[in-house]
Parts: C-alpha cells; structure tokens; sequence
C-alpha cells in the first residue's frame, strides 16, 4: 500500500446514459448564469458575498480507509461527547473502504452523528487501476459499495453522500457522470496547491473549474450535480505542500507536542485569518495512534476549535450546505443542531467468511445477518 509521503508527491505529477453532461468540454463560468443553490463557479470568493469575519469558520476532520475495532478506541477517545461552541455535537467524516471494516462501528459511528462517507469496495494499491477506471467500475466501486454500507451497517443509504478516491487518485469524467447519475452529492479528492490562500470554495462542474489538475485525469466536461470539494494543501515545515497530515514529511519531531500542536495552529490560521475557505484536516488513524504526542496535540486543537465563537467542526455534507445556502456567522449561531434518525443495529458475533477474491478468511460484524459469501466487488451483499 503507498505511503502518505506517496501521496503528497503524487500532488506534484502532474453503454452509459450521460444525462448530466452536456457532450462538450465546459466553458469558462459566467456568473450571472451559474448562482446558487445549484451552481458555483470554483473560485476564492466568499459565497453570498459575506464579509470575512462573518463567514462561520468551517473545519473537517476526516478519516480513511476500514472502521476497525482498533481505530474506534481513538475515535471515542478523541471525538465521543465533543461540541462546538454553538452546543451542537461536532461532525467528523469517516471516508470508509470495505476490506476488515466492522460495520456495527459503522452503525455507531453514524448514531453519534459522524458522516459515513465512501472510499471504495477494493481500495486497490493500484494507481493505473483508479486512474483508468470506467463508469461501470467505478459504479461498482462506488454505489455498490453506498449499497453495502447501507444493508451491513443498517443506515440509511441516502445518508452516504460523498466519496474519496484512492490515493486521491482522479478518474476524469467517468468519475463525475457516475457520481451525477446516482444522485451523490460531492467529491473529495481534489487537493490544490495553488489555491490554499486565498483558499479555493466549494465548486460545481457546470463550469470549466479553475482548481489546477495534479492528479489527472479531472473532469472536463459540463456535468451538472456533484460538488467539488476540495482538498487544499498544508504546507509543512520546509514549506512543502501535503495534502494529508501524515504527508507532511517535514513536520515537526514526533515526540515534539508542543511543535505539532503550532504546525496546527499556523495551517489552520491560513484560513482562520484568510477568505475562511473550509479548513480540511485529513488524516489516517494509525498515524494518530502510533505517535502519542500528536494525539495530544490533536487533542489541544480540537479545544482550542471547541472554544472558538465562531469556529465550527462539521461533517463534509455540512460545508456543501452552507455554501449552497450561505448565511453570516449571527444567523448561522441561532440555527438548530443537526438532527437524524437513530439505526438500529443486531449486534451480536461477527460474521465468520472465507473470501473467494483471495483465499482469506474475515471476521466481519455486521447489524444484519451474515451473507453468504464474503462481499466483495460484483457482489456486493454477498449473496452468491
């Protein structure tokens, strides 16, 4: 599997019914044709025209890859019973893969109202294999996968509305049209370099985007629907732009507390002090989990957020919202929290299969019952 520093170097190399494309490459954006709630040009202006220190100050923490019974044990210690300043419950988006997942975690973590998100059924360690990828596989990865994700964790599937691509890894067109032509909301995948400050705001496709392409193939063409929401990169201690935390190569020393808790604070003050484009703070749990110091710092900032009147940890869906309805930091304070229903979950033993796709044998609990076969791409459910 590629590392993060992988990752953060990728930043620098540069039969289907498309009924939300409109068959050509897309123009440059004319604002006065393209306005909200539907569609944005991509740009650094604020949406609604709202002075910058009356923008909320928006943060998303996310997390990749398989929800495990190890890495819950730092989720509830790091984000169970945490609330921002208004008293609402912070969000937190979990871009989740298939492979070892525990979907009773998955459940858990949506009743305490986190963001399930999508990441692929494979996650294949395989760049060619994403940055080739047809409408029909990546209808298989994807919303087979949001399928998936709905029956084993029992929550609702019109909840899942965004996706990760592998190793962010882009699939062009093909990837956008798939997104479009079953109703999913935004891409997070996108990472610029260029446009972090000023930071660059949530975009729609309608329009030919401005963001830079560092991981081609990116979408060209007009595709009505999905939202961009991109991943603007820190810069580490050298200056060097990462776009996960754990990519930062160059980072303070891992036992240095007090140097990671300031490298948060001065990436987070780029926007905090900027255009207050979204705050992305992307990272794996292991990462957390292996080096004791930076939780602790994570920790601290996670206060230092909580504290802040008009700071405000959300899932990823909740940006898009505002951006489609932006609204001063006053008016946004006096908004309710965010309410949902709570799913159910069967929990009991997990789920004991042996995979046909390599021979393993998974222990996989699951909030129904255990399928026949071990899920897996082209068979989603396990039924055969």
């Amino acid at each position: 599997m590629k590392t993060p520093i992988i990752w953060g170097l990728l930043l620098l190399v540069a039969a289907v019914a498309f009924d939300n494309v409109n068959g050509s490459v897309a123009e440059q954006c004319e604002p006065e044709r393209c306005r909200l709630p539907e569609c944005r040009c991509s740009g650094t202006d604020i949406p609604g025209g709202i002075r910058p220190r009356s923008v909320p100050q928006f943060v998303t923490l996310t997390f990749d890859d398989a929800i495990t019974s190890i890495n819950m044990v730092t989720y509830r210690r790091l984000l169970y019973n945490r609330r921002n300043s208004n008293n609402c419950p912070i969000g937190t988006t979990f871009y989740m893969s298939h492979e070892y997942t525990d979907y009773q975690a998955v459940n858990e973590l949506y009743n305490r109202g986190f963001e399930i998100a999508l990441h692929s059924i494979t996650h294949k360690d395989d760049q060619e294999y994403w940055k080739n990828a047809d409408y029909e596989t990546l209808v298989k990865e994807f919303v087979d996968q949001r399928t998936q994700v709905a029956h084993f964790a029992n929550i609702p599937s019109t909840a899942v509305k965004g996706i990760r691509m592998p190793f962010l890894q882009m699939a062009g067109d093909p990837q956008f049209i798939m997104m479009a032509n079953h109703s999913m909301l935004y891409d997070a995948s996108m990472a610029t370099i260029n446009l972090v400050n000023p930071g660059l705001w949530p975009y729609t496709l309608h329009y030919r985007s401005i963001q830079e392409c560092n991981v081609p193939p990116c979408p060209t063409s007009s595709i009505h629907g999905p939202w961009v929401l991109p991943i603007l990169a820190w810069r580490d201690l050298e200056n060097f732009p990462c776009p996960f935390v754990d990519a930062c190569s160059r980072g303070p020393n891992f036992q240095d507390e007090e140097g990671w808790y300031d490298f948060f604070q001065k990436n987070f003050e780029n926007h905090y002090l900027g255009n207050r484009a979204p705050f992305g703070f992307y990272v794996h749990e292991a990462f957390i989990r292996t080096h004791p110091a930076v939780e602790r710092a994570l920790a601290r900032f996670l206060n230092l957020l909580n504290s802040l009147h008009d700071v405000f940890m959300v899932n990823s869906e909740e940006v898009i919202a505002w951006v489609k309805n932006p609204v001063p930091l006053t008016e946004y304070r006096q908004q309710g929290c965010r309410a949902f229903p709570v799913a159910p979950c069967r929990a009991g033993n997990p789920c004991r299969i042996r995979s046909d796709h390599n021979g393993n044998t998974y222990y996989m609990p699951v909030c129904t019952a255990c399928p026949r076969r071990y899920p897996w791409i082209g068979n989603p459910l396990g039924l055969w």
